[in-house]
């Protein structure tokens, strides 16, 4: 992947979270494929979990039953003879993360047009957030709306624009209960952003939102 002039990256908090294990899948998803574009997001994690490590050898030690380790060892056995899904493509035009989601490629994601043009795949993760794929044509707007919880936005293919800034390939936008905005394609061409959300958007227009229940956003 060729390299990407990133401006939006992750803020200190979500970082410290992702490191510790402390978010649902569908946030882990674009965390982690955000990383994979991002140099230097990818040391600040680096650096987090060499901390996180050091903290863990001067936890006091448990005391686990006999059972323990044989316990352990049927349940690897079990999972290695478990079918095992098929490995991304070497030649995928996503990162890995994101790519063993989607079966390999954007060309096998089944998109579902939510309207004017804008399409979705909504991807399969734990429940607890919501991750989909956002296709959005070139000067095409996605409705003004607001949030009920937290709405990470991580930037694909081509560029958005908002009342905060734009976002490139790579950059992440972080929106939340105080942010109200209206994303807008880059006129110059398609946008394709992976998008995780912990609760339902506040769509500001009546037809969106009659239309949000069916299209789970």
């Amino acid at each position: 992947m060729k390299q990407l002039k990133i401006t939006h990256h992750l803020p200190y908090g979500l970082m410290m979270a992702y490191s510790a294990g402390n978010m649902p899948e569908a946030f882990n998803l674009t965390i982690a494929t955000h990383i994979a574009m991002c140099d230097e997001c990818r040391a600040q994690l680096g650096s987090m979990d060499a901390v996180g490590g050091a903290l863990l050898e001067d936890v006091d030690a448990v005391k686990v039953s006999d059972e323990s380790f044989e316990q352990t060892l049927a349940r690897i056995t079990a999972i290695e003879a478990e079918p095992q899904e098929p490995v991304a493509p070497l030649n995928s035009d996503v990162p890995s993360p994101l790519a063993d989601y989607i079966g390999g490629s954007l060309k096998d994601v089944r998109w579902r047009s939510i309207g004017m043009g804008v399409k979705q795949a909504i991807l399969e993760t734990d429940g607890k957030a919501t991750a989909r794929l956002l296709y959005i044509p070139a000067g095409t707007s996605v409705p003004d709306h607001g949030h009920r919880g937290t709405e990470l936005t991580l930037v694909l293919r081509g560029a958005f624009s908002d009342e905060t800034d734009r976002f490139g390939p790579g950059d992440i936008e972080v929106a939340n209960e105080d942010l109200n905005h209206t994303p807008v394609a880059d006129i110059s061409g398609d946008c394709i952003c992976l998008a995780a959300t912990d609760a339902p958007l506040k769509f500001n227009s009546l037809i969106p939102r009659l239309a949000q229940r069916f299209l789970r956003i």
